[in-house]
């Protein structure tokens, strides 16, 4: 039963990646949307490979409190037997498959921050690296066996810090790295009806990612299949009440962002909350993402272009808080009890995995960057920029006049 459950929830988590590429195709203009998909699929065929070969090893093979190891390099000693570290009812490679989705979609939603202006060979370098470099040491820290954020007692059920504050935090840097868009403020979305598909699958996809993490059908995985529904849906309410405020009009795309922000937002406290925390974790979450993408940004003029760091990074940072405030034993015997349950340490922690996540991700992939520009451009020319890089980079248009 547990097998047949997780095997639907990889392949829920799977279809995310696909959304994100539709998702944000919709929202570029249209003569960046294949390139700008291209760049979820290319994702889903390296990290692929990279997870079998290695990249699975370093984050969840036994190793030291920073990273795994060798041992299931080629997936060696990874078979069909359960692992009981991680779980004792579903095959070994069935968690592996499962896990390697959520490295597939984080390096997915991290091209949200460059669209339109990213060298293609450059981003092909980059994701190599910072997968195998960044992404899986982060998943290490916090779930592999040993690994020190797990050890410490900090708490993240589906991806806060390993999904979603470090693809934040990468694209908030690649996005000051490589400067504003030359068309920056003329940038209106081409094709709101895709960007609503992409997302509404992101948001079904979510229930495998949230729902699937607790690894089997029972009180937690329940737990967390409420809490995801209702925080995304108080996520809508709480973006779109701040938009409607400001801006006079509740838009659609902003509709599909506030449910992004409230899924984010609850990611690593699903397994943890009450249905009441949820609802605040989501709405705040909303319009919390809301404030970075039409405050913050503007205010700091950095270009994410697509609100990577808007929606990801800040909702990731603010979701790892709320799981500090809100979680509670009540829920899951194996979790802790939060701020407002009388355990003030457990915020703590969860600022202390936070912090060094944002720290140690943003030094990385500096670096990443800076080691790759020494060999080619990781932005495209002005002219490949105004062309459109669909035609420039890829040779083909989505639409023909």
């Amino acid at each position: 039963m547990e097998a047949v459950f997780m095997f639907f929830c990889t392949l829920l988590v799977w279809l995310m990646t696909p959304g994100i590429a539709l998702f944000y195709g919709g929202m570029v203009r249209r003569k960046n949307v294949l390139s700008t998909a291209m760049y979820s699929f290319s994702s889903m065929a390296i990290i692929s490979i990279l997870w079998v070969f290695v990249g699975y090893s370093l984050a969840f093979a036994p190793g030291n409190a920073f990273i795994g190891s060798f041992d299931w390099t080629f997936l060696h000693s990874v078979g069909f037997d359960a692992n009981a570290t991680y779980s004792d009812a579903i095959p070994h490679t069935l968690f592996m498959m499962f896990q390697m989705t959520f490295a597939i979609l984080t390096v997915a939603i991290i091209s949200g921050a460059f669209a339109e202006r990213m060298n293609f060979a450059a981003y092909l370098i980059f994701i190599i690296l910072w997968s195998l470099l960044v992404y899986s040491p982060v998943a290490h820290w916090v779930w592999g066996d040993g690994g020190w954020l797990r050890e410490l007692g900090a708490l993240d059920f589906a991806g806060g810090n390993v999904v979603h504050i470090s693809s934040g935090i990468t694209g908030l840097v690649l996005a000051i790295v490589l400067g504003r868009r030359k068309e920056a403020e003329n940038s209106s979305p081409h094709n709101l009806p895709l960007a609503l598909i992409g997302g509404i699958l992101v948001w079904f996809g979510w229930y495998g990612f949230n729902v699937g993490s607790a690894l089997t059908i029972d009180h937690v995985a329940m737990a967390a299949f409420v809490n995801t529904n209702s925080a995304a849906a108080a996520g809508i309410i709480g973006w779109v009440a701040v938009e409607w405020l400001i801006n006079k009009k509740p838009t659609m795309l902003g509709t599909i962002s506030g449910a992004i922000a409230g899924l984010v937002s609850i990611t690593p406290a699903a397994g943890f909350v009450t249905v009441g925390s949820a609802l605040l974790i989501g709405f705040l979450g909303g319009a919390i993402c809301f404030w970075a993408v039409f405050w913050l940004k503007g205010k700091l003029k950095y270009d994410d272009a697509l609100d990577a760091f808007g929606l990801h990074g800040i909702g990731g940072i603010w979701g790892g808080i709320a799981t500090g405030l809100f979680a509670t034993t009540k829920i899951n015997k194996l979790g802790a009890d939060g701020l407002f349950y009388g355990n003030a340490s457990l915020l703590g922690k969860q600022l202390i995995a936070i912090g060094s996540t944002v720290v140690f991700v943003a030094i990385a992939t500096i670096i990443i960057i800076y080691v790759i520009k020494i060999f080619l451009p990781i932005r495209v020319d002005e002219d490949q920029e105004y062309k459109g890089l669909d035609l420039t980079l890829h040779g083909e248009k989505a639409y023909h006049d």
